[in-house]
């Protein structure tokens, strides 16, 4: 969590109650290996889903569960940045509707 919130220069700390669900969600999908100094890998199967670009990784998006896999990401992020660091919402609320409108209709 430490090296994430220095990687985004302190802009967004991730709660421990988001970073370990996740981890451990990683590790039973074999996407990460846990070492035997607590830290995590990437396995071969993740590194054979992952583009490298500039140094930031990002996963090839190929199915519907992989788009509402990130879709919930990002949600669970504005969750956490909103109650974390008490960021207002407010002024991004008619684009966050007009999103939500939109994914409603493609759900129908």
């Amino acid at each position: 969590m430490d090296t994430i919130e220095e990687m985004n220069l302190g802009w967004w700390r991730p709660s421990p109650g988001s970073v370990y669900p996740l981890l451990n969600e990683l590790v039973q999908s074999e996407m990460l290996h846990k070492r035997d100094d607590g830290r995590y890998e990437l396995t071969d199967k993740a590194k054979a889903e992952i583009d490298w670009s500039f140094g930031f990784t990002r996963r090839r998006i190929s199915s519907p569960d992989d788009v509402l896999r990130e879709f919930d990401s990002l949600v669970n992020y504005l969750e956490d940045t909103r109650s974390s660091k008490k960021v207002d919402l407010a002024p991004y609320r008619e684009q966050l509707k007009a999103i939500a409108d939109r994914i409603s209709a493609v759900a129908e």
